[in-house]
């Protein structure tokens, strides 16, 4: 029974630096495709989130910039386009067309 007893555990510690082996082999191939898909990212033209945040924040804001602008601009016409008076007619409305 003693023989029986040591093979088992030869074989148990040969399983188990199997296991360690393999649970290395893994960690390892796992760091190296990490790294190598940063490479490959890095080459990239891909931007990071708080990059893209920003950028979208500035589109917002450029956004809002501009319609009010645009209310004001739409102001500033209303205020400064003459009503023409109903003597004048539609004709008088009209601006005169070049090379008439």
């Amino acid at each position: 029974m003693q023989s029986e007893n040591r093979i088992f555990d030869d074989l148990a510690k040969m399983m188990n630096g199997v296991a360690g082996t393999m649970a290395g082999m893994g960690r390892e191939a796992e760091g190296s495709m990490r790294e190598k898909m940063r490479e490959w990212v890095g080459g990239q033209d891909f931007v990071s989130r708080d990059e893209f945040e920003a950028v979208k924040a500035m589109a917002v804001a450029a956004r809002d910039e501009n319609e009010a602008l645009k209310k004001r601009i739409d102001a500033m016409d209303k205020a400064a386009k003459p009503v023409p008076s109903k003597a004048e007619g539609p004709k008088a409305a009209k601006a005169p067309q070049p090379g008439a």
